[in-house]
Protein backbone atom coordinates (compact mmCIF):
# COMPACT_ATOMS: atom_id res chain seq x y z
CA UNK A 1 0.00 0.00 0.00
CA UNK A 2 1.44 3.43 -1.08
CA UNK A 3 0.92 6.27 1.30
CA UNK A 4 -1.15 9.56 0.36
CA UNK A 5 1.34 12.31 -0.80
CA UNK A 6 0.61 15.97 -1.03
CA UNK A 7 3.49 18.20 -3.14
CA UNK A 8 2.80 22.02 -2.44
CA UNK A 9 4.55 23.67 -5.70
CA UNK A 10 4.70 22.62 -9.21
CA UNK A 11 8.16 24.43 -9.72
CA UNK A 12 10.91 21.91 -10.90
CA UNK A 13 11.61 20.43 -7.89
CA UNK A 14 7.59 19.57 -7.07
CA UNK A 15 7.35 18.63 -10.30
CA UNK A 16 10.74 16.18 -10.57
CA UNK A 17 9.40 14.64 -6.68
CA UNK A 18 5.91 14.02 -8.79
CA UNK A 19 8.03 12.40 -11.73
CA UNK A 20 9.66 10.35 -10.01
CA UNK A 21 7.50 8.64 -7.96
CA UNK A 22 5.00 7.97 -10.82
CA UNK A 23 7.69 6.39 -12.58
CA UNK A 24 7.66 4.07 -9.69
CA UNK A 25 3.97 4.08 -9.95
CA UNK A 26 3.70 5.87 -6.18
CA UNK A 27 0.74 8.40 -6.43
CA UNK A 28 0.92 12.06 -5.80
CA UNK A 29 -1.05 14.93 -6.21
CA UNK A 30 0.81 18.73 -6.43
CA UNK A 31 -1.52 22.06 -5.42
CA UNK A 32 -0.35 24.55 -7.64
CA UNK A 33 -1.12 28.02 -6.53
CA UNK A 34 -0.39 29.60 -10.10
CA UNK A 35 -3.47 29.28 -12.71
CA UNK A 36 -1.73 27.25 -15.29
CA UNK A 37 1.47 26.52 -16.56
CA UNK A 38 1.74 29.83 -18.65
CA UNK A 39 0.19 32.42 -16.04
CA UNK A 40 3.42 33.91 -15.40
CA UNK A 41 7.02 33.91 -16.82
CA UNK A 42 9.02 31.25 -15.46
CA UNK A 43 12.59 33.33 -15.54
CA UNK A 44 15.62 32.76 -17.69
CA UNK A 45 18.35 29.65 -17.77
CA UNK A 46 19.85 26.83 -15.64
CA UNK A 47 22.71 24.80 -16.08
CA UNK A 48 21.82 20.91 -14.77
CA UNK A 49 25.41 19.16 -13.46
CA UNK A 50 26.22 15.76 -14.13
CA UNK A 51 25.65 14.58 -10.63
CA UNK A 52 22.97 15.89 -9.43
CA UNK A 53 20.45 17.86 -12.22
CA UNK A 54 21.23 15.26 -15.01
CA UNK A 55 21.28 12.10 -12.57
CA UNK A 56 17.70 13.27 -12.26
CA UNK A 57 17.00 13.77 -15.79
CA UNK A 58 17.93 10.12 -16.23
CA UNK A 59 16.65 8.65 -13.43
CA UNK A 60 12.88 10.12 -14.58
CA UNK A 61 13.18 8.37 -18.07
CA UNK A 62 13.15 12.24 -19.57
CA UNK A 63 17.08 11.88 -21.22
CA UNK A 64 16.13 11.96 -24.63
CA UNK A 65 13.29 14.74 -24.15
CA UNK A 66 15.94 16.81 -22.62
CA UNK A 67 17.84 16.80 -25.30
CA UNK A 68 15.39 18.68 -27.85
CA UNK A 69 16.31 21.28 -25.25
CA UNK A 70 19.46 21.70 -23.81
CA UNK A 71 21.71 23.46 -25.22
CA UNK A 72 25.59 22.66 -24.67
CA UNK A 73 27.01 25.69 -26.33
CA UNK A 74 25.02 27.64 -23.67
CA UNK A 75 28.48 26.32 -21.49
CA UNK A 76 30.25 29.06 -23.03
CA UNK A 77 31.69 31.15 -20.38
CA UNK A 78 33.05 34.48 -19.79
CA UNK A 79 33.93 35.75 -16.69
CA UNK A 80 35.60 39.23 -16.88
CA UNK A 81 36.62 42.20 -14.47
CA UNK A 82 34.34 46.22 -15.85
CA UNK A 83 37.27 46.72 -18.04
CA UNK A 84 36.40 43.04 -19.74
CA UNK A 85 39.67 41.74 -18.85
CA UNK A 86 39.47 38.08 -19.39
CA UNK A 87 39.40 35.73 -16.22
CA UNK A 88 37.84 32.89 -16.92
CA UNK A 89 36.80 31.83 -20.67
CA UNK A 90 35.38 28.38 -21.17
CA UNK A 91 34.51 26.71 -24.48
CA UNK A 92 30.96 24.77 -24.97
CA UNK A 93 30.72 21.03 -25.41
CA UNK A 94 29.88 19.88 -28.71
CA UNK A 95 25.79 19.18 -28.71
CA UNK A 96 24.92 15.91 -26.58
CA UNK A 97 28.51 15.38 -25.52
CA UNK A 98 29.21 13.86 -22.15
CA UNK A 99 31.64 16.17 -20.99
CA UNK A 100 33.57 14.81 -17.87
CA UNK A 101 35.24 17.73 -16.76
CA UNK A 102 32.55 20.78 -16.66
CA UNK A 103 29.17 18.67 -18.47
CA UNK A 104 26.77 21.59 -17.60
CA UNK A 105 24.29 22.01 -20.58
CA UNK A 106 21.96 25.04 -20.46
CA UNK A 107 18.51 24.78 -20.66
CA UNK A 108 15.05 27.56 -19.77
CA UNK A 109 13.47 27.47 -16.51
CA UNK A 110 10.19 27.68 -18.47
CA UNK A 111 11.00 24.03 -20.63
CA UNK A 112 12.41 22.35 -18.10
CA UNK A 113 9.10 22.96 -16.38
CA UNK A 114 6.81 22.39 -19.01
CA UNK A 115 9.05 19.07 -19.86
CA UNK A 116 8.59 18.14 -16.18
CA UNK A 117 4.91 18.52 -16.17
CA UNK A 118 3.83 17.51 -19.88
CA UNK A 119 5.67 14.19 -18.57
CA UNK A 120 2.73 13.65 -15.43
CA UNK A 121 -0.56 12.88 -15.86
CA UNK A 122 -3.01 15.22 -16.94
CA UNK A 123 -4.68 15.24 -13.57
CA UNK A 124 -2.13 15.17 -11.13
CA UNK A 125 -1.34 19.46 -10.96
CA UNK A 126 -4.47 21.13 -9.15
CA UNK A 127 -4.35 24.76 -10.33
CA UNK A 128 -5.38 27.54 -8.74
CA UNK A 129 -4.80 26.12 -5.24
CA UNK A 130 -2.39 28.70 -3.01
CA UNK A 131 -1.68 27.16 -0.05
CA UNK A 132 -2.66 29.72 2.96
CA UNK A 133 -1.15 27.14 5.96
CA UNK A 134 -1.13 23.82 7.08
CA UNK A 135 -2.72 23.39 10.38
CA UNK A 136 -1.69 21.01 13.28
CA UNK A 137 -3.88 17.96 12.07
CA UNK A 138 -2.19 18.43 8.74
CA UNK A 139 -5.55 20.01 6.53
CA UNK A 140 -4.01 21.88 4.09
CA UNK A 141 -5.98 25.44 3.56
CA UNK A 142 -5.53 27.39 0.55
CA UNK A 143 -6.45 30.53 -0.36
CA UNK A 144 -9.13 29.53 -2.81
CA UNK A 145 -11.51 28.66 0.14
CA UNK A 146 -10.45 24.80 -0.72
CA UNK A 147 -9.47 22.54 2.51
CA UNK A 148 -7.76 19.25 2.04
CA UNK A 149 -6.81 16.30 4.28
CA UNK A 150 -5.81 12.82 4.76
CA UNK A 151 -2.34 12.90 3.42
CA UNK A 152 0.36 10.78 4.71
CA UNK A 153 2.74 13.10 3.66
CA UNK A 154 2.80 16.74 2.49
CA UNK A 155 5.95 17.77 0.94
CA UNK A 156 6.42 21.23 0.62
CA UNK A 157 8.09 22.88 -2.42
CA UNK A 158 6.54 25.89 -2.66
CA UNK A 159 9.85 28.44 -2.81
CA UNK A 160 11.71 30.65 -1.44
CA UNK A 161 8.66 32.04 1.29
CA UNK A 162 6.97 28.54 1.84
CA UNK A 163 4.06 28.56 3.87
CA UNK A 164 5.02 24.53 4.43
CA UNK A 165 8.40 25.75 6.08
CA UNK A 166 5.83 28.06 8.08
CA UNK A 167 4.75 25.09 9.68
CA UNK A 168 7.61 23.49 10.73
CA UNK A 169 9.79 26.31 11.30
CA UNK A 170 9.60 30.41 12.51
CA UNK A 171 12.85 30.61 10.52
CA UNK A 172 12.54 33.25 8.03
CA UNK A 173 14.77 34.02 4.96
CA UNK A 174 16.81 37.31 5.40
CA UNK A 175 18.31 40.16 3.06
CA UNK A 176 21.28 38.65 1.59
CA UNK A 177 22.94 42.60 1.26
CA UNK A 178 22.40 41.82 -2.96
CA UNK A 179 19.74 43.43 -4.98
CA UNK A 180 19.33 44.49 -8.41
CA UNK A 181 17.13 44.18 -12.08
CA UNK A 182 16.41 41.22 -14.26
CA UNK A 183 16.05 42.17 -17.97
CA UNK A 184 15.74 40.50 -21.42
CA UNK A 185 16.63 41.57 -24.98
CA UNK A 186 14.17 40.25 -26.89
CA UNK A 187 15.07 38.53 -30.23
CA UNK A 188 18.81 39.31 -29.55
CA UNK A 189 20.17 38.34 -32.91
CA UNK A 190 18.16 40.75 -34.84
CA UNK A 191 17.56 43.47 -31.92
CA UNK A 192 21.33 43.43 -30.54
CA UNK A 193 23.46 41.72 -32.95
CA UNK A 194 26.78 42.83 -31.35
CA UNK A 195 25.06 41.62 -27.69
CA UNK A 196 24.47 38.92 -29.18
CA UNK A 197 27.90 37.90 -30.54
CA UNK A 198 29.84 39.65 -26.88
CA UNK A 199 27.53 36.10 -25.25
CA UNK A 200 28.54 33.95 -27.64
CA UNK A 201 25.64 31.98 -26.73
CA UNK A 202 26.84 31.11 -23.13
CA UNK A 203 26.90 33.31 -20.37
CA UNK A 204 29.73 36.31 -19.82
CA UNK A 205 29.13 37.55 -15.96
CA UNK A 206 31.16 40.83 -15.33
CA UNK A 207 32.06 41.30 -11.72
CA UNK A 208 33.94 44.46 -9.99
CA UNK A 209 33.34 47.18 -7.10
CA UNK A 210 31.07 44.87 -5.57
CA UNK A 211 28.36 45.24 -8.52
CA UNK A 212 27.71 42.83 -11.73
CA UNK A 213 26.56 42.91 -14.87
CA UNK A 214 25.54 39.58 -16.38
CA UNK A 215 24.30 38.08 -20.08
CA UNK A 216 23.24 34.86 -20.41
CA UNK A 217 21.67 33.06 -24.23
CA UNK A 218 18.29 32.00 -23.78
CA UNK A 219 16.34 29.12 -25.91
CA UNK A 220 14.23 31.30 -27.54
CA UNK A 221 16.91 33.38 -29.12
CA UNK A 222 16.51 36.56 -26.61
CA UNK A 223 19.12 37.20 -23.83
CA UNK A 224 18.52 37.48 -20.35
CA UNK A 225 20.34 40.30 -18.57
CA UNK A 226 21.19 41.16 -14.95
CA UNK A 227 22.82 43.53 -12.87
CA UNK A 228 23.19 42.91 -9.14
CA UNK A 229 24.98 44.66 -6.57
CA UNK A 230 25.69 45.77 -2.51
CA UNK A 231 22.29 47.86 -1.71
CA UNK A 232 20.43 47.97 1.67
CA UNK A 233 17.57 46.12 1.79
CA UNK A 234 15.29 49.05 1.54
CA UNK A 235 16.74 50.13 -1.69
CA UNK A 236 13.97 49.95 -3.78
CA UNK A 237 11.78 52.87 -1.83
CA UNK A 238 15.29 54.87 -1.01
CA UNK A 239 16.05 55.45 -5.15
CA UNK A 240 15.91 58.73 -6.56
CA UNK A 241 13.97 57.07 -10.02
CA UNK A 242 11.56 55.09 -10.79
CA UNK A 243 12.29 51.47 -10.58
CA UNK A 244 9.36 50.74 -12.28
CA UNK A 245 10.20 52.76 -15.01
CA UNK A 246 12.51 51.22 -17.54
CA UNK A 247 14.15 54.31 -19.16
CA UNK A 248 14.78 56.18 -15.76
CA UNK A 249 16.48 52.55 -14.28
CA UNK A 250 18.77 52.30 -17.64
CA UNK A 251 19.84 55.58 -17.26
CA UNK A 252 20.54 55.32 -13.31
CA UNK A 253 22.14 52.26 -14.50
CA UNK A 254 24.84 53.72 -17.24
CA UNK A 255 25.41 56.24 -14.54
CA UNK A 256 25.99 53.87 -12.24
CA UNK A 257 28.24 51.63 -14.44
CA UNK A 258 29.71 54.35 -16.41
CA UNK A 259 33.48 53.42 -16.48
CA UNK A 260 32.68 49.68 -17.49
CA UNK A 261 33.19 48.61 -20.65
CA UNK A 262 31.23 49.61 -23.81
CA UNK A 263 29.97 46.03 -24.27
CA UNK A 264 28.81 45.33 -21.11
CA UNK A 265 27.09 49.01 -20.86
CA UNK A 266 26.03 48.05 -24.16
CA UNK A 267 23.66 44.93 -22.12
CA UNK A 268 22.06 47.64 -20.50
CA UNK A 269 21.55 50.02 -23.60
CA UNK A 270 19.41 46.99 -25.55
CA UNK A 271 16.95 45.83 -22.80
CA UNK A 272 13.56 46.25 -23.80
CA UNK A 273 10.01 44.98 -22.42
CA UNK A 274 9.26 42.97 -19.06
CA UNK A 275 11.84 43.58 -16.34
CA UNK A 276 11.80 43.16 -12.66
CA UNK A 277 13.73 44.69 -9.71
CA UNK A 278 14.48 42.33 -7.15
CA UNK A 279 15.64 41.63 -3.84
CA UNK A 280 17.99 38.15 -2.69
CA UNK A 281 17.20 36.25 0.49
CA UNK A 282 18.75 33.30 1.39
CA UNK A 283 18.22 30.93 4.75
CA UNK A 284 21.22 30.52 7.31
CA UNK A 285 23.48 27.91 5.82
CA UNK A 286 23.55 24.57 7.40
CA UNK A 287 20.33 25.49 9.01
CA UNK A 288 18.01 22.50 10.23
CA UNK A 289 14.87 22.69 11.92
CA UNK A 290 13.02 19.49 13.89
CA UNK A 291 11.01 16.98 12.12
CA UNK A 292 7.03 17.21 12.32
CA UNK A 293 5.10 13.68 11.53
CA UNK A 294 3.33 13.59 8.17
CA UNK A 295 5.73 16.81 6.97
CA UNK A 296 8.71 18.09 5.04
CA UNK A 297 10.75 20.05 2.66
CA UNK A 298 12.80 20.12 -0.25
CA UNK A 299 14.20 22.74 -2.45
CA UNK A 300 14.19 26.11 -1.89
CA UNK A 301 11.68 25.57 0.88
CA UNK A 302 14.69 23.86 2.77
CA UNK A 303 17.65 25.80 1.72
CA UNK A 304 17.10 28.96 0.19
CA UNK A 305 20.14 29.97 -1.58
CA UNK A 306 21.59 33.15 -4.00
CA UNK A 307 21.95 32.21 -7.59
CA UNK A 308 25.40 32.84 -7.60
CA UNK A 309 26.82 29.50 -7.92
CA UNK A 310 24.02 28.09 -10.03
CA UNK A 311 23.29 25.10 -7.58
CA UNK A 312 19.47 25.55 -6.50
CA UNK A 313 17.67 23.39 -9.03
CA UNK A 314 20.41 21.12 -8.99
CA UNK A 315 19.39 20.52 -5.15
CA UNK A 316 16.17 20.39 -5.26
CA UNK A 317 16.45 17.83 -7.92
CA UNK A 318 19.01 16.17 -5.59
CA UNK A 319 16.63 15.99 -2.85
CA UNK A 320 13.83 14.59 -5.12
CA UNK A 321 15.98 12.02 -5.70
CA UNK A 322 16.66 11.11 -1.91
CA UNK A 323 13.27 11.40 -0.66
CA UNK A 324 11.66 9.29 -3.89
CA UNK A 325 13.99 6.74 -2.78
CA UNK A 326 13.13 6.56 1.02
CA UNK A 327 9.34 6.51 -0.24
CA UNK A 328 9.82 3.35 -2.26
CA UNK A 329 11.99 1.75 0.69
CA UNK A 330 8.71 2.69 2.89
CA UNK A 331 6.58 1.19 -0.18
CA UNK A 332 8.55 -2.18 -0.16
CA UNK A 333 8.80 -2.41 3.86
CA UNK A 334 5.12 -3.24 4.66
CA UNK A 335 4.74 -0.63 6.79
CA UNK A 336 6.45 -2.47 9.29
CA UNK A 337 8.15 0.65 9.93
CA UNK A 338 6.64 4.03 10.41
CA UNK A 339 7.03 6.60 7.10
CA UNK A 340 8.53 9.41 9.23
CA UNK A 341 11.53 7.30 10.18
CA UNK A 342 12.12 7.09 6.34
CA UNK A 343 11.40 10.50 5.91
CA UNK A 344 13.74 11.10 9.16
CA UNK A 345 16.16 9.23 6.87
CA UNK A 346 15.98 11.47 3.87
CA UNK A 347 16.21 14.93 5.95
CA UNK A 348 19.63 13.55 7.57
CA UNK A 349 20.90 12.68 3.75
CA UNK A 350 18.93 16.56 2.37
CA UNK A 351 20.37 18.37 5.03
CA UNK A 352 24.04 17.32 4.81
CA UNK A 353 24.06 17.67 0.84
CA UNK A 354 22.35 20.80 0.68
CA UNK A 355 25.04 22.59 3.60
CA UNK A 356 28.15 21.75 0.95
CA UNK A 357 25.59 23.28 -1.83
CA UNK A 358 24.77 27.09 0.54
CA UNK A 359 28.48 26.89 1.44
CA UNK A 360 29.45 26.82 -2.25
CA UNK A 361 26.59 29.54 -3.09
CA UNK A 362 27.50 31.49 -0.38
CA UNK A 363 31.40 31.20 -0.50
CA UNK A 364 30.90 32.22 -4.37
CA UNK A 365 29.01 35.29 -3.30
CA UNK A 366 31.39 36.20 -0.84
CA UNK A 367 33.99 35.89 -3.76
CA UNK A 368 32.69 37.77 -6.42
CA UNK A 369 29.79 40.16 -5.20
CA UNK A 370 31.42 41.06 -1.70
CA UNK A 371 35.13 41.24 -2.05
CA UNK A 372 35.67 44.86 -3.63
CA UNK A 373 38.63 43.89 -5.34
CA UNK A 374 37.16 40.93 -6.82
CA UNK A 375 37.53 39.04 -9.42
CA UNK A 376 41.53 39.65 -9.31
CA UNK A 377 41.81 38.74 -5.70
CA UNK A 378 39.18 36.27 -5.81
CA UNK A 379 39.48 34.64 -8.98
CA UNK A 380 41.75 31.02 -7.65
CA UNK A 381 39.58 30.48 -4.85
CA UNK A 382 36.34 30.74 -7.31
CA UNK A 383 37.54 28.37 -9.74
CA UNK A 384 38.73 26.02 -6.85
CA UNK A 385 35.46 26.21 -5.30
CA UNK A 386 33.66 25.15 -8.55
CA UNK A 387 36.26 22.50 -9.27
CA UNK A 388 36.41 20.48 -6.11
CA UNK A 389 33.70 18.69 -6.56
CA UNK A 390 33.38 17.34 -10.06
CA UNK A 391 37.67 16.48 -9.66
CA UNK A 392 38.88 13.30 -8.45
CA UNK A 393 40.26 13.90 -4.91
CA UNK A 394 43.27 12.50 -5.01
CA UNK A 395 44.35 15.38 -8.52
CA UNK A 396 42.29 18.13 -6.49
CA UNK A 397 45.20 19.32 -4.62
CA UNK A 398 47.32 18.93 -8.14
CA UNK A 399 45.39 20.99 -10.10
CA UNK A 400 44.30 23.71 -7.62
CA UNK A 401 48.23 24.50 -7.48
CA UNK A 402 48.45 24.34 -11.08
CA UNK A 403 45.23 27.16 -10.94
CA UNK A 404 47.34 29.58 -8.41
CA UNK A 405 50.52 29.16 -10.06
CA UNK A 406 49.17 30.11 -13.16
CA UNK A 407 46.88 32.63 -11.75
CA UNK A 408 50.39 34.13 -10.03
CA UNK A 409 52.40 34.52 -13.07
CA UNK A 410 48.64 35.87 -15.26
CA UNK A 411 48.10 38.66 -12.87
CA UNK A 412 51.67 39.39 -13.99
CA UNK A 413 50.34 40.77 -17.04
CA UNK A 414 46.80 42.00 -16.48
Amino acid sequence: MYPKIAIIGAGPGGCMLARLLQQNSIPCTIFEGEKSIDYRSQGGTLDLRAKTGLAAIEKAGLWAEFQKHARYDGEALLVCDKKQTTWVRRSPSKQGERNAIHEAPEIDRVQLRRLLIESLPADIVRWGYRLDRVEPDLSLHFENGQTERGFDLIVGADGAFSKVRNFLTSEKPFYSGIGGFMFNIPDAANTSPESYKFVNRGSVFAYSDLKNISGQQLGDESLSVSTWGVKDEDWMSTRDYDIKDLEAVKTALKREYQDWSPDLLRLIDNVHGHFMPKSLYMLPVGLRFDHKRGVTTLGDAAHLMTPFAGVGVNTAFFDAMLLTEQIIEYSRSSQVKDLDEFILEYEAKMWESAKKAQELTYETMKDMMLTPDAPRATIESWICRHMKDSSPRWAYPILAFSIRLGYFFYKLFV
